[in-house]
């Protein structure tokens, strides 16, 4: 009982916590490398002196031929994620209309928009900062007068972290810690996962929604997408589209 209650008042992990837990584990490998250092000064201190080797090398003779052909705009993929990112989503399915609720301008989300998406926008505005947030593109779609769905990519710069994985890794914890949650590996992804949350979203007036989406990174680029219905929403139909944009990563 007395277990329970203290898992209980334990602290939930914030939506950054892998970033700041991987920070504490440098800053402790940090110390690690200084204590050794000293232990080895120690012992070194005590040693007879080495004779060094000559500093005259052999010259390397420079092989012969061509080097490797560069890589075709097809095969080298930072040319196509560098290039115009909207290009990389889905498109939309014949006979589907625009998604009614779909926000940014000409297929981009600005790093305002992006962060409105949070619970407090203000504070993930400067979290996200720090995390080098390159773009963001989405589109969506809505299928008869229910089905909607919503795609984002959005890539980081990473010259000083592996944000884009590390963001989905955050947002993959707290999807899987809602209840009435099921989720699958998404094939050929190594990371990706889909989720159907079989409790719907009620609201009094209003018809149920529920909801199912995916969540994946490859490189510098992470998924969100989302699928909303007022009918329940089968793994098929998310696995299908997850797996289709993936390929175009």
């Amino acid at each position: 009982m007395e277990a329970e209650e203290a898992e209980a008042a334990a602290p939930r992990p914030g939506p950054r916590r892998r970033r700041r837990t991987a920070v504490l584990i440098g800053g402790a490998a940090v110390l690690g490398l200084i204590a050794g250092g000293c232990a080895g000064y120690l012992v070194q201190v005590h040693r007879a002196p080495t004779k060094l080797p000559s500093l005259a090398q052999p010259v390397v003779a420079q092989a012969k031929g061509e080097g490797p052909e560069p890589l075709s705009a097809a095969r080298d993929r930072r040319v196509k994620t560098d290039g115009d990112l909207r290009k990389l989503l889905l498109e939309k399915p014949r006979g589907a209309r625009d998604a009614t609720r779909l926000m940014g301008r000409d297929g981009w989300l600005d790093l305002a928009a992006y962060t409105s998406f949070y619970e407090k926008p203000g504070e993930m505005f400067g979290e996200i900062v720090g995390d080098e947030f390159r773009r963001a593109a989405v589109t969506g779609w809505l299928v008869g007068r229910t089905h909607e769905v919503e795609i984002r990519l959005v890539q980081f710069r990473q010259e000083e972290t592996l944000a884009a994985a590390e963001n989905v890794e955050n947002t993959q914890y707290w999807v899987e810690d809602e209840g009435g949650t099921d989720s699958w590996a998404i094939p050929g992804s190594g990371n990706g996962r889909v989720y159907v949350h079989t409790r719907p979203e009620t609201k009094p007036g209003y018809l149920p929604v529920y909801t199912a989406e995916a969540h994946a990174w490859r490189g510098d680029i992470g998924l969100e997408m989302w699928i909303t219905d007022t009918k329940p929403i089968s793994k098929a139909k998310i696995m299908d589209l997850a797996e289709r944009q993936m390929e175009r990563l």
